[in-house]
């Protein structure tokens, strides 16, 4: 099973432009903030993402089995303009509940992979995993982008706030979404 180049990369995009200020990001701030291990955070950000991502992209490539190609288009169409609508209005995340039993691995692992579900970056990959039919190419491109946005806010989270407007960030998020948007659009009204 190869890698599509295209789908890889896009994924990647998508997620980690995404993930600029969303919940998730926020709450690997405040667990590396809490437990101070930042590269037990990440491996428990890695485990969770690959589970979550794997399971949502898989799941839209079965969709894009199943349902009619302009059907498909429309569904994806509709789909990326509101992940790009979503992508504008910033988010807020809860304090992170405290498990003494759990170390900072498993608590990482289980509070992210709940955390990721039904969030915009969990939808946006069952979407690419729909618009690629490339599951695996897809997983590891969402995942590697939320790796690297999640490790701006595990690494240099206070730093880079004061230095990037997550309002910008957020902007060009938006713009890819409406991008895909317009291009589902496209292959919906079968211009291409």
């Amino acid at each position: 099973m190869s890698l599509s180049p295209t789908a890889l990369l896009a994924s990647f995009a998508v997620v980690a432009l995404a993930e600029m200020g969303d919940k998730t990001q926020l709450v690997a701030f405040m667990l590396a903030s809490r437990y101070r291990r930042p590269w037990v955070v990440m491996l428990g950000i890695l485990l969770a993402t690959t589970l979550n991502h794997a399971l949502a992209a898989s799941a839209g490539a079965l969709l894009a089995a199943w349902a009619p190609e302009r059907v498909l288009a429309w569904i994806l169409a509709a789909g990326f303009l509101a992940f790009g609508v979503w992508a504008l209005a910033p988010d807020a995340a809860e304090e992170p509940a405290e498990r003494r039993r759990w170390g900072p691995l498993v608590a990482t692992t289980v509070i992210f992979f709940f955390a990721e579900m039904g969030d915009k970056t969990q939808l946006a990959t069952a979407a690419l995993g729909a618009r690629y039919a490339a599951p695996l190419a897809v997983t590891v491109g969402t995942t590697c982008g939320m790796l690297a946005a999640d490790a701006l806010a595990v690494f240099a989270g206070a730093r880079l706030s004061e230095r990037v407007p997550m309002r910008a960030v957020r902007r060009i998020a938006a713009a890819l979404f409406f991008l895909f948007g317009a291009g589902a659009i496209v292959r919906a009204l079968g211009w291409a």
